[in-house]
């Protein structure tokens, strides 16, 4: 797969200076497309050149600049101003580790692009990450210790994670997956996938779903949902679906018999964000130029791409979270992660 060429203005993990103050424009490392500047940013290629960045890194007595990893920028705020060292990890590779006729061992380096790498496994017959096709940014990103992890040990839940929960704490170098061989073996059976996935099916005269298939399924649902962010920055979901009690959704239920929720466990309902925010009146609104898109009011959209700041994003999104708390009683949490100035997490006041 081809090679990502670090950003020229870049300081090499061989040459970290920390006496010099060099500004770094990561407007255009965050799909948001928010204007930020970094006091000094540092790419590595290589995971032999970890060890020696950290080594120099721990090595500082001054107290002052913090470390931030940022790998594709798919799902964080950056402030205007970013006062760190902010470290992208743009090793690559693809290394098969075992393969039998059932299933294939993967490796897969933290900067090979997410859904290169999901096409590249379905060409190969590799075959499990074909419905997270057309998902932006990396493969992995966000430790500043080594650890070989489980599964269990990462916590993986719906948009959930221990990295999430610990953003900033950990630098994913690597990712080993198991992929089937098996063609037949698809997952349709959800949304529109199945229907979508069976005409791409019967075009190549299939009677049934390929990955294949399923792919280009779920790359023509994401399109039509989800605008593409060099086209028109955006994080992707920017709210998650809120879980509330039964009694407050057949309460809603009652008053809005079209509203979506899905049942979980407690006598809790999901409820879908984007119905929330359209049926406030709010899809294609917000405050400019952070606006919710005109196809899926989850989404929400850079109009000034490399001017808008984050205090942009926070005014648009106290606005919709409060019109939707006025109408259903409901309050909307944030999906992406905020980035403070001082490379902390969580959204403490207005941004610069």
């Amino acid at each position: 797969m081809a090679s990502v060429l670090p950003p020229r203005s870049s300081v090499s993990a061989n040459d970290l200076s920390f006496s010099h103050n060099l500004a770094h424009d990561l407007s255009h490392a965050n799909t948001m497309a928010l204007a930020c500047v970094a006091d000094k940013a540092v790419t590595i290629t290589e995971e032999s050149q970890l060890d020696a960045f950290m080594a120099e890194f721990n090595k500082r007595d001054d107290g002052q600049l913090p470390l931030f990893v940022l790998s594709g920028g798919s799902n964080v705020l950056l402030p205007a101003q970013l006062h760190a060292i902010v470290l992208r990890p743009f090793m690559r590779g693809i290394e098969v580790t075992k393969q039998t006729a059932e299933y294939v061992d993967i490796e897969v380096m933290a900067g090979e692009n997410w859904h290169e790498l999901v096409t590249y496994t379905v060409t190969q017959g590799w075959y499990g990450l074909e419905n997270l096709a057309l998902i932006p940014g990396l493969t992995g990103a966000a430790p500043q210790t080594w650890h070989d992890l489980s599964i269990g040990d990462c916590q993986f839940g719906y948009r959930d994670s221990l990295f999430k929960r610990s953003p900033n704490t950990w630098l994913i170098s690597r990712v080993s997956l198991r992929l089937h061989t098996d063609p037949a073996r698809v997952a349709v059976n959800y949304g529109d996938v199945k229907l979508v996935a069976q005409r791409y099916a019967e075009q190549h005269n299939r009677s049934q779903p390929a990955p294949s298939d399923v792919m280009q399924a779920i790359i023509h649902i994401r399109q039509q949902k989800i605008p593409d962010p060099k086209q028109l920055p955006n994080c992707g979901s920017f709210f998650q679906n809120p879980i509330i009690d039964q009694d407050q959704f057949d309460d809603l239920q009652s008053r809005y018999p079209d509203i979506v929720g899905y049942p979980m466990p407690e006598q809790k309902v999901k409820v879908a964000a984007g119905w929330l925010i359209e049926h406030a009146g709010l899809k294609g609104g917000g405050i400019a130029p952070i606006l919710t898109h005109q196809r899926q009011a989850l989404v929400l959209t850079n109009h000034q791409p490399y001017q808008a700041r984050q205090i942009d994003v926070a005014k648009s999104q106290e606005f919709i979270v409060s019109q939707v708390y006025d109408k259903f009683k409901v309050a909307l949490t944030r999906e992406p992660i905020w980035v403070n100035t001082n490379a902390s997490i969580g959204q403490s006041g207005h941004a610069d």
